[in-house]
This record gives C-alpha cells, sequence and structure tokens, in this order.
C-alpha cells in the first residue's frame, strides 16, 4: 500500500468572518457614536484618523478617512449607516487585508461587531489567521477601554 505524501499544515484562510459583542457600561449616552471615527478616540489607545477631505459628520456614507496601525495605512469609508443603530465601513489595510466592518445595536449596552476581511498577501492571509484566533480577546480589549474611558474625569465623562 503506497501512503500519499503528507500535505502539509493547510494554507492559511484568504477570507475570514467575525462576528461578536461588545458590552457597553449602563447609560452609555448615543453608544454607536462610540464607533464613529471621531468617537473612538475617546476610548481606543493611538486611533487618530485624518481626513483627506474635511468632515463635518464623520459618519455620513462616503466619509474617507485614514489610520495608522503598525506599518499598515488603512483607508476607511463610511459606506452605510442607519442613525442611532448601525454603521458599515469599508477597509482597505495596504498590502494586508480589504473588507467591511460593521457595528450595529443590539440592545442599549451591547454592540455587535462583524469584520469580513479578505487577504490580499500571503501575509495578510496569515496576519487574518491570527486576528480571527484572537478575536474574542480583540473584543474583550475594547470593552476594557471603553469601560476605562466611561469611568468619571475620563474622556467619556
Amino acid at each position: 500500500m503506497i501512503n500519499p505524501p503528507d500535505p502539509g499544515p493547510a494554507p492559511p484562510p484568504r477570507r475570514v468572518r467575525c462576528t461578536g459583542t461588545v458590552r457597553l457600561p449602563p447609560g452609555t449616552a448615543a453608544p454607536l457614536s462610540l464607533f464613529t471615527p471621531e468617537g473612538e478616540r475617546a476610548w481606543a489607545a493611538g486611533w487618530d484618523p485624518s481626513y483627506p477631505a474635511p468632515a463635518e459628520d464623520d459618519s455620513e456614507p462616503g466619509t474617507v478617512f485614514q489610520t495608522r496601525h503598525g506599518a499598515h495605512p488603512g483607508t476607511w469609508i463610511v459606506a452605510s449607516r442607519d442613525p442611532g443603530r448601525s454603521v458599515r465601513y469599508a477597509r482597505v489595510v495596504a498590502d494586508q487585508d480589504a473588507g467591511t466592518v460593521s457595528v450595529t445595536l443590539a440592545s442599549e449596552t451591547e454592540v455587535t461587531v462583524s469584520y469580513d476581511l479578505t487577504a490580499l498577501s500571503d501575509s495578510g492571509a496569515a496576519h487574518l489567521t491570527q486576528f480571527a484566533a484572537n478575536y474574542p480577546k480583540f473584543l474583550q480589549h475594547w470593552e476594557q477601554a471603553i469601560a476605562r474611558a466611561d469611568q468619571p474625569g475620563s474622556r467619556l465623562d
């Protein structure tokens, strides 16, 4: 009997879809505003969006902004919104991945966050593997950062 050659480890996925819940502090005013480009400044360390064109309303569909996390610059576009209920972004991180990010208000104290990302390179595919594996911790970090920012005297206060 001839055994087929070992194919080795499976290649990293070229597309991942991750969805989870972020719990918000009770009494958070306008909870969805925490997930707009300017709203994230209040709780996301290092989040510093810049706008190639002035944006009177940072969550208006068509608004473009850029961010930098590590070596990869990202370009974001507000794809759609239902004021007070949801916002959806298209995002491209150069040489890494592209896709959508959706934030939907599930209740007064919870939002559902969904990423649907496609790798743009082999290193991007490896990144997506790590991103998907760490997604629950990623959202837990968001919860903790928002809770810290909600303390008296903080940026959300």
